[in-house]
This record gives structure tokens, C-alpha cells and sequence, in this order.
């Protein structure tokens, strides 16, 4: 009988997958990865570290290792960015179903929205005996299909993707962050600076077959959690495993009122203005005039642009929370 000469995948990993972001948090990863480290031996991990280098780099990555290594647990040691390009190298390998693989965080970040959406704690010791512990949830996904360079691309997301204002806020923060100033108050800097740059783009929004909505606006939010931009409740309602995508616009209004209510988006409370429409559903197709004028940026991470569509799917990625 003739020998097969077919490769044969390594058997499932029983070891965890680190992905080390130090660049995360404005180097904060770097200055505390050596306590992390420590603390990640001491709690008897066996582990495989991993430091990515640039940008997406962490999708190949993750999507190599657990089509080539059999990896099915995985912690990322960063920020949500990183987070999200995890998310996105398990959507990407063809060898287990998404709900096969376990991913945890140790969040060395800006912004730690998604952290702070399952009050994960800020002592990394405490972090980690959560990591430990194992508690897994299993939370929806958001993808959605955009335009960059004129190709169409895809995106999956387990946060929130923001678009027109705010996907020109992370722009300007995201450029910041690779000259090394980050941190909250930055957002906030670029919060207030970016309102004399930005120009609202007209939108139509389809949901089920029919428009929702149609105007200028300020900006718009759609997601799965409650937080981005450090801190800031742009979807309030929003429920991680409902199977629905939450939708938050604000029509175009004048800079003084919205400077007047930014700590409004830290509470949730901005939705009772007049000007702040929500919505609920499983499918989006947002379109804006002209075609590609609308900019998106999905979990901190700024993509392309209009036109965009949106969809859920249903409990798909088990996270390690608290």
C-alpha cells in the first residue's frame, strides 16, 4: 500500500495562544508586559507568546496558528484593537466553528470599551485570576461590508462600529497614538478639535427591506455593547447576546449644543435629545450622498468608507468575562 504523503494538522492545542500587543495603550503593553507575564506564570498557564509587529498582523496570526497548531484558547494582551483583529483571525480559519475556540483579554489599552462593558477590573492580577477562572460567555457578532480603495471588504466586530463624526475622531486619535500620545483626554481633545473639521454627510438607512431613516447627520453608532471612545454610552440598550444590532443617530446639529452635551454620552442620557433617533434589528444597509462620504471605523479601528451593510450573527464568539 502506498505511504500517504498528505500533511497531517497537529492535534488540538492544549497550551494558550498570548498575542502581545506592546504598542497597545500608547506603550503601555510594553512597559507592563513583564508584570503581566509574570503574573500569567505564576498562575500556571501553559502559553505560546506571539508579538505582533503591525497592524493586521494579528489576524494572520491568530488565523494561522489554529489552522496549523490546532490553538482553541487564546488571551490577547492589549487593547480593543487588538481585540478585534483576535476576533477577526477566528472568523478567518476553516478548522473549528468560532464557539470552539475560547478568547480572553488582559486589557492594556485606551479605550477597554469592551472590558469596561463586562466590568473587567483594572488590577491586572485580578484580570488574570479571571482568565484563570475560565467563566465564558457567548457573545453576537457584528460584520459589516465596506468600500476601501474601491474594493469591497468585510469587517467582523464585537463592539461597535461608529461612522461620519466619530470614525473622524478615532482617525485623528488613531494618528496620534502612532506619534505616541494617547489616553482619554486625548479622545477628548480630538472630541472638541475635529467638530471644526468634520462635515455632516446625508444618509439613508434601510432595515428589513425598507428606509428607516433618511437626513444629515452628525454621526451614528451601530453595535453590540454600550461603550467606545472611552467611556462614552452610545448604545444604551444594547443587550451582547440578544441577536440584534443597536443603532444610534444624531441628526445634524449645531457645535455649541453638542459641545454643551458631551457628558451626556457618558451617561446614555444624549438618546432624550430631540435630535437622537435609535433603532433595533438584525440587517442595515446605510448609504450616504455622496456615495463614499461616510467614514467607518469598527472597535477603535479606522477602515473605509459608505457604502456599508450590516449584520448580526447570533452568539458567536465565547469570551472569558468576569
Amino acid at each position: 500500500m502506498k505511504e500517504s504523503t498528505q500533511t497531517v494538522l497537529k492535534t488540538d492545542n492544549d497550551k494558550w495562544l498570548v498575542l502581545v500587543n506592546l504598542h497597545a495603550g500608547t506603550n503601555k503593553g510594553k512597559r507592563d508586559w513583564p508584570q503581566i507575564s509574570q503574573l500569567l506564570q505564576k498562575a500556571g498557564l501553559k502559553m505560546e507568546t506571539v508579538f505582533t509587529e503591525r497592524m493586521g498582523h494579528a489576524i494572520r496570526i491568530v488565523s494561522k496558528s489554529i489552522e496549523e497548531k490546532g490553538f482553541k484558547r487564546i488571551l490577547v494582551v492589549g487593547g480593543d484593537g487588538t481585540l478585534n483583529e483576535a476576533v477577526n483571525g477566528i472568523f478567518r480559519q476553516e478548522r473549528f466553528k468560532s464557539t470552539d475556540i475560547t478568547l480572553g483579554m488582559v486589557t492594556v489599552g485606551t479605550g477597554n470599551d469592551w472590558g469596561r462593558m463586562y466590568g473587567l477590573p483594572a488590577a491586572y492580577s485580578e484580570q488574570v485570576d479571571i482568565i484563570k477562572r475560565g467563566k465564558t460567555f457567548v457573545q453576537d457578532v457584528g460584520v459589516v461590508k465596506y468600500r476601501r480603495h474601491q474594493n469591497r471588504a468585510d469587517r467582523y466586530f464585537v463592539n461597535i462600529a461608529g461612522m461620519g463624526y466619530d470614525a473622524l475622531v478615532t482617525h485623528k486619535t488613531n494618528l496620534m497614538k502612532r506619534k505616541g500620545r494617547g489616553g482619554a483626554l486625548v479622545y477628548l481633545f480630538n472630541l472638541l478639535n475635529a467638530l471644526f473639521q468634520y462635515k455632516v454627510a446625508y444618509l439613508e438607512i434601510d432595515s428589513g427591506g425598507k428606509t428607516i431613516f433618511s437626513g444629515k447627520v452628525f454621526t451614528m453608532s451601530i453595535g453590540i455593547c454600550k461603550y467606545n471612545g472611552a467611556g462614552m454610552m452610545q448604545l444604551p440598550f444594547a443587550v451582547p447576546d440578544d441577536g440584534l444590532l443597536d443603532v444610534t443617530v444624531i441628526r445634524k446639529t449645531g457645535k455649541l449644543r453638542i459641545i454643551r452635551n458631551i457628558k451626556n454620552l457618558y451617561d446614555g442620557s444624549f438618546i432624550e435629545l430631540p435630535e437622537v433617533e435609535t433603532f433595533r434589528g438584525e440587517q442595515f444597509t446605510v448609504r450616504s450622498v455622496p456615495e463614499n462620504a461616510l467614514y467607518l471605523e469598527t472597535d477603535g479601528e479606522s477602515l473605509g468608507n459608505s457604502p456599508l451593510d450590516f449584520q448580526i450573527i447570533s452568539k458567536a464568539v465565547k469570551l472569558i468575562v468576569k
